[in-house]
């Protein structure tokens, strides 16, 4: 059984190992999450402490993971829109799922809870951006996301081998 669960700075920073090993593992699948390869445990960790646990502590961000038998097996940030003009935005980032958990229903099961956090923030437009025509894409599709566009040679592959096209998506979600 998927449990979902949100958490803040200082159970993040207690998660820290498990966060950096989820989305290193998901580098060296391929996962276009803006890192490329050789990517350790140690850049991945030090990614967490740097970007992530000061927003989390300060509320630009909030966190949701997906545990299977206590196992941290996936996670979702989302990201509030900083302008003084768009309150009512924020950015789906980091969608991660470990590659021993996936076609197990933890990306939706995270993008279904992410997006009643939203609602529940008083958010009613979401962004992402994902590489285009990959799972996470479908994924996208699946959830009733709408395509915007796709910027083609937008991002290097994780192995450095090509430049890979960016499928942005927008949804609406009606605020609580």
């Amino acid at each position: 059984m998927t449990i979902i669960e949100e958490l803040d700075a200082a159970a993040a920073a207690r998660e820290l190992p498990a966060l950096a090993e989820v989305m290193r593992l998901c580098v060296e699948a391929g996962a276009s999450v803006n890192f490329v390869l050789p990517f350790s445990q140690a850049d991945s960790e030090a990614w967490w402490r740097r970007n992530v646990l000061p927003a989390l502590e300060s509320g630009e961000r909030r966190l949701l993971v997906a545990r299977v038998e206590g196992r941290i097996l996936g996670a979702v940030q989302l990201a509030f829109a900083p302008q003084p003009n768009q309150p009512h935005r924020a950015e789906v980032t980091k969608l991660l799922v470990h590659p021993e958990g996936r076609r197990r229903g933890i990306g939706r099961a995270l993008m279904t809870r992410l997006e009643a956090m939203a609602r529940e923030a008083g958010r009613s437009l979401l962004i992402l951006d994902t590489v285009e025509g990959s799972a996470a894409q479908r994924l996208y599709e699946s959830l009733g996301w709408t395509l915007l566009g796709v910027v083609p040679r937008f991002a290097l592959s994780t192995d450095r081998t090509r430049l890979e096209g960016s499928a942005f998506f927008w949804k609406e979600i009606a605020a609580a």
